[in-house]
């Protein structure tokens, strides 16, 4: 079994590159319509579709898209991650097929060209499964980082978001051998995995 503190250094080690190069990515574009743009559609450096959204209908991608794009005034007006992401929601939460995972993903993003990161840790179907491994209450949109235990403090809000769906299976008592891998460990390939949105139809 991997503590806590294994988990953690674990994901420095094999995942958090990735990470920050998906958010380097989505930032480095060359105006917010672009990057909103890309965000929606969930496009990879590399141009293809990024695993989160994998599942997801081109269609419904592109009237995310649409209405984003349509909403960059008020996007572009977001002074914190948390408004930005209430917009995101507001514009295309109520999209067939668009779930939690999605807004969260596609907030991410623009808020990497916005310079806005979240302040607490939000949750969605894997990041949820995660914390109540850990015994923390999730009836609630997010988790402020000091309730979470003490190895997970280094880490950033949006890397202990990462953490709770990349390594649910191994969190708690009931958690997997340390054999297990997790799809972002693929250091020797470029592209960007994660194990959030496997198994799911609708995110």
């Amino acid at each position: 079994m991997m503590t806590l503190r294994e988990i953690v250094a674990d994901y420095i080690r094999f995942c958090r590159a990735d990470a920050e190069q998906e958010q380097q990515w989505f930032s480095t574009q060359a105006t917010l319509q672009e990057t909103v743009t890309r965000a929606a559609l969930a496009v990879s450096s590399s141009g293809k579709r990024l695993s989160h959204q994998r599942r997801i209908p081109q269609s419904v991608l592109a009237e995310s898209r649409r209405r984003l794009v349509a909403s960059l005034p008020a996007l572009s007006l977001a002074k914190s991650f948390e408004v930005l992401h209430e917009t995101v929601a507001a514009q295309i939460g109520r999209i067939p097929g668009i779930g939690e995972l999605t807004i969260y993903d596609t907030a991410l993003r623009i808020g990497a060209k916005l310079q806005l990161e979240p302040t607490v840790v939000f949750l969605h179907a894997g990041t949820r499964d995660g914390a109540r491994r850990l015994g923390l209450p999730v009836s609630r949109a997010f988790i402020p980082v000091s309730e979470f235990p003490r190895a997970f403090q280094t880490l950033k809000p949006r890397e202990i978001e990462d953490v709770l769906c990349i390594y649910k299976s191994e969190l708690g008592p009931e958690g997997n051998p340390r054999s297990s891998r997790r799809d972002c460990a693929k250091t020797a390939n470029p592209k960007i995995h994660r194990t959030c949105a496997k198994s799911r139809a609708v995110n």
